[in-house]
């Protein structure tokens, strides 16, 4: 019984890793795909170490303006990245296709959802030279908070995830490609922003924390410090599902 039983069970996890390679194959392989992460290097390493105020004129062995600029750079590209998850699917009819694959509609959003992470993290991981180009630079050698820059990127990981799980809601309720990407970048920057410029109003006085609470910023500023705060995790976990379930729905409405 459970050798016939197995095959079935693991099959939809088959059918979850062949979509994300498929992904993360086809995004890297496209034009598009190249030019995000390579203008996310070149932007980010611009601001590093040749724009006025760089790391070799401040004279500090710290990687904070990565860390500030990352986060303004990720409101373009992550929406880049999945504005074609399903939109695409829909202008060329495959989502149909994929909806009739032994798959939930919540495990062909995960699968999209995880491609776009994987894809964010090979354009984070060529940052690491940054890090080891400032431990090798410090004086005296290697005197870095590397603990703060872990917690850092832990950060912003975080923070990517999130934009990638709202462009992935974005991507779900069009079918055009650019309307999907300016869907996203609105929602990630209402989200990453519009709460801290909402609370800078005067009116709203004594809410004025509780307000900026509600925002991405906020908790990402936190654990930019270094400090690992189980409520800023608990924050990022909480809206990455609630749009990774609005995207399920957004789904599951086609067949209704």
């Amino acid at each position: 019984m459970l050798a016939s039983t197995s095959p079935v069970s693991w099959r939809p996890l088959f059918g979850m890793r062949v979509l994300i390679f498929k992904e993360v194959r086809g995004f890297l392989g496209t034009l598009i795909g190249q030019v995000v992460v390579v203008v996310f290097l070149l932007l980010t390493g611009l601001f590093l170490w040749v724009f006025p105020n760089n790391i070799l004129d401040t004279g500090y062995a710290d990687l904070a303006p990565l860390f500030f600029i990352a986060p303004w750079v990720f409101l373009f590209l992550v929406p880049a990245v999945t504005m074609r998850s399903f939109s695409e699917e829909k202008r060329t009819g495959t989502i149909e296709l994929l909806l009739t694959k032994p798959l939930t509609e919540m495990q062909l959003v995960l699968a999209k959802y995880i491609a776009a992470v994987i894809l964010i993290v090979f354009a984070l991981l060529p940052t690491l030279v940054y890090w080891y180009s400032l431990y090798d630079l410090a004086v005296p050698y290697g005197n870095v908070d590397t603990g703060g820059i872990i917690g850092s990127y832990i950060g912003l990981l975080f923070l990517a995830s999130c934009f990638a799980a709202i462009g992935v809601f974005a991507s779900s309720i069009t079918e055009n490609q650019v309307v999907a990407f300016m869907i996203a970048v609105f929602l990630c920057f209402f989200l990453y922003l519009g709460f801290d410029l909402i609370a800078s109003f005067d009116a709203f006085g004594a809410l004025e924390g509780p307000i900026k609470s509600i925002g991405i910023q906020d908790h990402y500023a936190s654990l930019s410090r270094g400090v690992l705060d189980l409520r800023d995790v608990l924050y990022f976990l909480g809206t990455i599902a609630v749009f990774l379930l609005l995207t399920r729905t957004a789904l599951q409405s086609r067949r209704w």
